[in-house]
């Protein structure tokens, strides 16, 4: 999603939980005027309860009030990277925004949700402790 923001992401969830909860309360007085089981399924024909479509087009709205709210709410504390980081060729530190430098675990665990644990890779350790891999080299 180049060049897409974080708002614009937030907007088009929402107006598209928007007008599916629209399209089912739809449905609902579309079953209601056009009796839709008896049309397809010749079922008995049935009167128009407005009531009861109400009720339902009424629960429906609360739960969309309610799920858009739980979407904005998720958004809002969301985290993400995006774009180009600049990143020090030499200790790989990240420059921000304001041309401060960061160590790249507390860039990443700042902006994101993220935590670091550290270990060494097999490469690096064998470059670092060839004295631990040198029965390898002699079994080989």
């Amino acid at each position: 999603m180049e060049g897409v923001g974080k708002k614009t992401i937030t907007r088009r969830v929402i107006l598209y939980e928007g007008l599916a909860f629209l399209f089912i309360i739809l449905l609902i007085w579309l079953d209601e005027f056009l009796d839709i089981p008896h049309l397809f399924f010749g079922a008995e024909t049935t009167p128009v309860n407005w009531r009861e479509s109400s009720f339902e087009s009424v629960a429906i709205a609360i739960l969309a009030c309610v799920t858009i709210g739980i979407t904005r709410n998720v958004f809002r504390k969301m985290k993400y990277l995006e774009g180009i980081l600049p990143v020090c060729a030499s200790c790989k530190k990240i420059r921000d925004d304001k041309e401060c430098w960061h160590q790249i675990e507390e860039y990443i665990r700042d902006r994101s949700s993220a935590d670091f644990s550290h270990g060494i890779c097999p490469d690096c350790a064998r470059k670092l402790y060839p004295n631990l891999f040198e029965d390898e080299k002699h079994e080989t």
